[in-house]
Formats: structure tokens, sequence, C-alpha cells
């Protein structure tokens, strides 16, 4: 109903578990990691728990986009299933032939078997992923571990991966099932989002539906983290209510009283009969109210036809995949010659002359600049990936951006709460260098940790081969590539496979993890866009550098 109304492209608060509209956390990535690291690992259990709504189905859907092409997935999400019917299942899942009309455990398991021995044979690796696995009765689970029996002398030949609530760690701590709860290999607890994540997953999902409006202002984050107790589904039931009212009533954003409206419709909770402003949810009421809408909504997008895309003065800056046109050529930063020693800023404000709805495009212009790119506006990452580049956006804090040692767009704060962006273009101990709305400004880091949000993006040049994952088992000159960057870090070591067809095999993920180890990423051996960045921090000696030449020292 609202879609419309507030500009979005699709819903923003779908209980649908869309993995693009996966906000990752450092718990979120984290558990992303342990399951990564299953479907790579040597066989075995992993477990993923959390709490109904924490997000486990989101982060699972999002694993199902990096299988790597060598790995055969099983994917049952509806558990509650007798043994007879499980094993069934998985063998139509894998598309494994068994007799007609089949109802032997034996059967049933030897058609298994002999798909893994297949499967293994030429070089593939099979996981099962089981949702909702708290519905698993301990005959099913025993079950499970029997599969994991088939082995060869280097690895298991199934791999699985448990997902549940928190009832089904207890139900692991049982005696009767101590013999699976050894085979654990990795286990996580994915937990609700802390109060500081609420805004950030809130934008996010803003971000991705298509808007840069601030529907749900910074100061209702508090309330809303009270209310949902920081869990996903409940965030998203609430927001996607308050829309609702906000729409019914013909506001252009949400507040405090409609956020608290809507807590009342979605926990079920009767309001006094004296307050009969409360809105009800219903066809009846959008109907006696539609004439009013409409002039509403008529007089607001009247008033906000000068620039369509663009947020007003008073909102949030639009993220980096606005669709912002850039009316006129973004000035060239003054010449900055005094160096980080100049006196710094005590307070970053965004120039009042300036439009701040210019803010995201005057950032990503200068960042394009470091990189000998133009930007000309509309989705950063986009026009990156035609510059043979690609960006990263994500949450962190300076160490992150010392690591990468690249120029970074970041969000910042007024001191009003307002957002604006800004491109952070050198790094010492005690200075950060910023671009904001075309003026070079050097700021205190402890004024930097005021008013920066954590959020970054930051660009960096792809391999050769334009890939942004490398997989185990995978050949040519990816593999290659990979090989020689990673000797690069190895005090010049050659190490690399010098055949014509070199292999990503055991040798070279332990090359992988020993240098993720080294950089501080988490040892799993996958080569993704975090570990491809720092290889190419090592080896990319033409690209723009965030720390002196001398180590930002």
């Amino acid at each position: 109903m609202y879609l419309s109304y507030f500009g979005l492209a699709e819903a923003p608060f779908s209980i649908a578990p869309d993995p693009r509209y996966l906000y990752l956390t450092r718990s979120h990535q984290e558990a992303l990691a342990h399951l990564l690291y299953g479907v790579n690992g040597d066989g075995g259990f992993v477990l993923l728990t959390g709490e109904v709504g924490a997000g486990k189905t989101t982060v699972c859907r999002c694993l199902l986009e990096q299988i790597p092409d060598t790995c055969d997935v099983a994917y049952i999400f509806n558990p509650r299933l007798t043994v007879e019917e499980l094993l069934s299942t998985i063998c139509v899942e894998l598309g494994i032939t068994c007799p007609p009309d089949n109802a032997s455990i034996k059967v049933f398991v030897d058609c298994i078997n002999a798909y893994l021995l297949d499967a293994n044979a030429k070089g593939r690796h099979t996981v099962l992923i089981i949702d909702e696995a708290q519905n698993l009765s301990a005959e099913v689970l025993e079950q499970m571990r029997l599969l994991t029996n088939l082995e060869t002398n280097q690895r298991k030949l199934l791999q699985i991966i448990l997902l549940g609530q928190p009832e089904l760690a207890k139900m692991l701590e049982q005696p009767e099932l101590r013999q699976l709860a050894q085979r654990i290999v990795a286990r996580y607890h994915l937990g609700a989002l802390s109060k500081a994540e609420v805004g950030p997953y809130v934008r996010h999902r803003l971000d991705v539906s298509g808007t840069q409006r601030q529907l749900f202002p910074e100061a209702l984050m508090g309330q809303l983290y009270r209310l949902s107790k920081g869990v996903p589904r409940v965030i998203n039931v609430l927001c996607d209510r308050a829309l609702l009212g906000a729409y019914t009533q013909g506001k252009e954003r949400v507040d405090r009283a409609t956020l608290a409206r809507a807590a009342h419709e979605v926990f079920g909770q009767q309001a006094a009969p004296t307050r009969k402003t409360l809105y009800a949810f219903s066809a009846t009421l959008i109907l006696v109210a539609g004439g009013a809408l409409a002039l509403g909504a008529h007089q607001w997008v009247q008033r906000d036809t000068v620039v369509s895309t663009a947020p007003p003065a008073t909102e949030e800056p639009a993220a980096p995949a606005e669709q912002i046109a850039v009316h006129k050529a973004v000035p060239e930063p003054p010449k900055d010659d005094s160096g980080p020693s100049e006196k710094s800023s005590d307070t970053l404000a965004w120039p009042a002359e300036v439009p701040r709805a210019q803010s995201a495009a005057m950032a990503y212009a200068a960042l394009f600049r470091a990189w000998g790119a133009e930007y000309r506006g509309g989705d950063a990452c986009q026009q990156a990936e035609r510059a043979g580049l690609r960006c990263r956006t994500a949450r962190g804090g300076l160490d992150e951006l010392r690591e990468a040692n690249r120029p970074a767009v970041i969000r910042l704060n007024d001191g009003d709460g307002r957002a604006f962006y800004a491109a952070l273009t050198r790094l010492d101990d005690r200075i950060a260098t910023l671009s904001v709305g075309g003026e070079t400004r050097p700021v205190a880091l402890g004024t930097l940790a005021v008013q920066w949000s954590g959020h970054y993006t930051v660009l960096w040049r792809m391999p050769p081969q334009g890939r942004e994952y490398i997989q185990y088992g995978e050949r040519g000159p990816a593999v290659a590539w990979l090989s020689s960057q990673l000797a690069q870090g190895e005090d010049g070591a050659t190490q690399s496979t010098t055949n014509g067809n070199p292999v990503f095999d055991d040798a070279l993920m332990q090359r992988v993890k020993q240098f993720q180890l080294a950089q501080g990423l988490i040892p799993d051996g996958i080569v993704g866009p975090q570990t491809l960045i720092r290889l190419n921090v090592v080896s990319d000696r033409s690209a723009p550098k965030l720390l002196r030449e001398d180590g930002g020292s």
C-alpha cells in the first residue's frame, strides 16, 4: 500500500529471508564464516543456533549464494520427519536414484553412501543443510551421525550443517547424543542486534529497497530497540506496520506515536477505549482516508519534484546506490600543502553553502579521482566495476581501513544528528584528512570517533580475471595469480605452482589460511573480497594509499 507513497521499489521490511537485505553485523559475519568453514571443511557437523527471528535462515540463504561450483547441497527446511522420510528427502535433493517405493533404511543409506563415494572420486564435496533442526528427533539425529561415518583417510564424505533454535544445543547435551556432539567441528550462537546496530540495520534495508529518505529518524532507534529487543524479524514487522501507519495518517516519516501504535498492533496489546486515534490496518480505514491521502501525497510529490531522487536538505543523504544527478561539476578540492601537521578541526560540519543532498556524490567524486577515474553520479559500485574496480561497503573501525590502506567514503553525523558523506584520503596516528563538500579538512581522530558512524566504502582493483571468489579445487590463471600474490607476502618465497594448469589444492589453502591469520582475518581458507583486498594491498603498488609511504606513523 505505501510503496509508491514513500518512493520505495519494494517492501523494505519483508520477513522473507532475502540475502540482499542481510545486514552483516560482526555477529552475522562470524556466523556466515562458520557456515563457509563448514562447506569447505573436512566433514563433521557445524552448528548454528539463534533465537527465533535472529536471521539464521537469511544467513543460510547468503551462504547458498556463495557455494563453490564443486559442492553439491541438499537443503532441508522441514525436518519434522521420520528417519525414512528424511533419508528419502536427502536422496531427492541430491538426485540420488533409489528403488521405487523403497522404505528400507538400509537401502536408502546404501544409495547415499554409493553417491558420496562417486562424488568424492570426481572431486566433489557434499553438504547437507538442515534448517529448524530443533525439530529433529533423537533417532533422526543419530541416523545423521551414522551418515558421517563414511570417510577417506583425509576427510569425511558428508558435511552436515544444523541450524536451529537454542533448544537444539540443549538437545545435543543429552547423553544419548554425546557421540554426535563430539563431532561438531564448529558452533556459533547468533544473538539479537545491539542497540547501536538497530539504526544501521533499518537504514540498510531502506537503502536496498530504493529510498534515500530517512523514514525512521535516529531519535526513534532507542524506542525501536526497546520494543523489539533487537530481534531482526520483530524489527521488520514493527517497521512495516509503522510505515503503514504513517501512510494512513499522511505523514512523511514515522514518529514516536506512530511507532508506539504499531507496537500495540503487532503485540496484540489493547489500547484504552478512549484512545480513538489508534489507527486500524483495515481496508475500511484506508478507503475513508483515501481522499485526504491522495491530496497529501500530491502536495508532497509536488514539493519534491525539483530533484526527485535526492532527499530533502533535512534528510539523511543518499546511500552509495542512489540515482542522484550531479547537476554541476564537483569542485576540485583545494591543494593541501600543509600536511597532517596543520591544526585539525575540533568539529566537522557540512558546509552551509553546499546542498547537503550532494554530499554522497561529492564524496564519491573525490574517491574516484584518487583512482584516476570519473564519477558521473548514480550507483558508485556499478561505475567502479566499469572502471575495472570493485567496491566494498561495510562497517568497522580505523584498524580495518589502515589494513586496507585505500581511501574510503565514510558517513558522518553533525552535532544535531544529521548525516553526510566525506572522502577519507589520508590517515595518520592522530589526524585524518577528509574531503568534505569540496574542501580538504584535517580532523583529529578523537573528533572522527565522535562523528563517524563506522560505515565506509573502499574501492579496490580486481585480479586480472575479474573474480570476486577463487574456489577450492579450481584450476587455471586465477589460481596461478593467487599463488604468486601469496608468494609476495611470504618474503618472496617461491611456493607457487609452476605447472601450466595450477590447482587450488590443500597446500595452497594452507598458505591462504596463513596469510589470512597474519592479516587479522578469519583463517577459513576462503578467497573472497576481504582476502583479495588484502592481497591487493600487498601487490598493487599503483593504487592510491590511505597511509603515507613511510607507514603513516
